[in-house]
Formats: structure tokens, C-alpha cells, sequence
């Protein structure tokens, strides 16, 4: 499958599970499920500054502070690959500019909050994504439910300020841009 079909097809996912995730109350295992699977896809969606992924032979998706995924996010990345480059999922306590995180889920704990995991990497190349059931900071893509659903906001200013371009498929299928 070329480049293209990958992507149209990571693209009808990512609708997909916007369109289709219910997260009723009381359905917590497929609100993280459904989280993991929108955070396994959203570097598929990202590009970053040349030069960043030179050399890296793994994309990192690291979860810093607390981790609310289990094993649902490594299921969600399992064979799934970006740039040519597998995905790997890897848990930290903390985070700062030398962590090599190309995607960071922030969700912070008595270490490190997740506010302060992002002012460590802020303007860095790091595609962070926050969750408003984890409190009120908030990444370049912030989850939300709405309407009973898995949806998230998107800060595309501060994803430009940070050297980071955003799919406008993905744009498309946030809740709000903020541009």
C-alpha cells in the first residue's frame, strides 16, 4: 500500500472513531481505548521541522506522569509505522528537552504536573497531547467528551510555534482550531 492509500485510510479512521466512539458514562475501558487509538494516529497527521526524525530509527510516543492507558495504547501502535519509522510507546515520570519524545501525552502526577511537561518541551518539536479528564492543561490536542463522545480540540497556533505542521484532515475532524 503506498504512502497515499496509508494515509486516506489512517484519515477514515481517525472519522471514524470521532464519529463512532461513544463514551457514555460508566464506559471508561472504551473512552481509553478510543483515546489510545486517536493518540496512536495522530503522528500519522503531523509533520515535523527537517532534520527532527533524521537518525531516529522509532517514532516515541512517551506518556509522561500518569498512565491511563494500560496496555491499550501499545495495542493501538502496535505494527503501525509513520515516516517509515515504527511507533513505540514509552512511560516516563517526567519529561524535559532531551527526552526524545516526538509525541507526548502529559497527563502529570506528584513528580511533574502535566503543565510543567509542557513548558519543558514548549517550543520543541513535540506534538503534545493533554486531556481535560486529567485537568485543565492543555497540549497542541486537548480530549474532551462531547456529546458522549471522544472528541478533542486542537491549538495549531502553538503546534506552528513549536515547527510542527497539522494534516488538514486532521483539522477537520477537531472540535475547534485554534489558529
Amino acid at each position: 500500500m503506498g504512502a497515499p492509500a496509508r494515509t486516506r485510510l489512517a484519515a477514515a479512521a481517525l472519522a471514524a472513531a470521532a464519529a463512532l466512539a461513544p463514551a457514555a458514562a460508566g464506559a471508561q475501558p472504551l473512552e481509553t481505548q478510543v483515546k489510545a487509538a486517536f493518540l496512536a494516529k495522530f503522528a500519522a497527521f503531523a509533520s515535523w521541522p527537517p532534520g527532527t526524525l533524521e537518525g531516529a530509527p522509532v517514532l516515541r510516543i512517551c506518556v509522561v506522569g500518569r498512565n491511563p492507558f494500560a496496555g491499550a495504547l501499545d495495542g493501538a501502535v502496535r505494527g503501525q509505522t509513520v515516516s517509515g519509522r515504527p511507533l513505540t510507546v514509552v512511560r516516563l515520570a517526567e519529561v524535559d528537552r532531551g527526552s526524545g519524545c516526538h509525541v507526548m501525552y502529559a497527563s502529570g502526577s506528584d513528580r511533574q504536573s502535566a503543565a510543567q511537561a509542557l513548558a519543558a518541551v514548549r517550543g520543541q518539536p513535540v506534538l503534545t497531547v493533554t486531556d481535560a479528564a486529567r485537568g485543565g492543561a492543555r497540549g497542541m490536542i486537548h480530549f474532551v467528551v462531547f456529546e458522549e463522545r471522544v472528541r478533542f480540540y486542537v491549538d495549531l497556533a502553538e503546534a506552528q510555534r513549536s515547527g510542527l505542521g497539522l494534516s488538514s484532515k486532521l483539522l477537520s475532524v477537531a472540535l475547534t482550531v485554534k489558529r
